[in-house]
């Protein structure tokens, strides 16, 4: 189960795990946004997702049962580290990273597609200035995994 993607001038991608935020990445005020549970029901055939968040709403749990991801909820404090932490155990080379909060911008870095989301919650220059992408969205976003092509058009050279 993977995702291999070679963009000219940008390199081979060998995808096996996407690690994205909750909060201000696939939901908004802690509710899924639309077309998101169907979009990972289908990128799971592909990459391992994990969704890691600090819960901030306390329903994280609730609102991904059922959806093939596995969810870390991270303490208040390191949350940067911690994410950067899990990308680099999976093995940040095959990892893709979806973020938009100060606190993803070391997850983006350190994976070998780092995409930043900038929607309802805004987003952290920090965190746009350590992605490879910049998505309008969390469907745009997984759509650019789901469709390759269109990942190609942004990050070729």
């Amino acid at each position: 189960m993977s995702l291999d993607i070679t963009i000219p001038g940008f390199g081979r991608l060998q995808l096996d795990h996407l690690v994205s935020d909750y909060n201000g990445t696939l939901a908004v005020d802690g509710r899924l946004l639309p077309g998101v549970t169907e979009r990972l029901h289908t990128l799971s055939q592909h990459l391992h997702i994990h969704v890691v968040t600090a819960d901030t709403f306390g329903v994280a749990a609730g609102e991904l049962a059922g959806l093939p991801v596995e969810l870390s909820i991270l303490a208040p404090e390191g949350q940067a580290e911690a994410k950067r932490a899990l990308a680099l155990k999976l093995g940040a080379d095959r990892v893709a990273a979806f973020g938009n909060g100060r606190n993803d911008r070391l997850l983006l870095r350190s994976a070998a597609l780092g995409i930043a989301l900038l929607q309802g919650e805004g987003a952290a220059f920090e965190t746009l200035a350590s992605a490879h992408a910049v998505a309008p969205g969390a469907t745009v976003a997984l759509d650019l995994l789901l469709h390759p092509r269109r990942l190609t058009a942004t990050l070729r050279s």
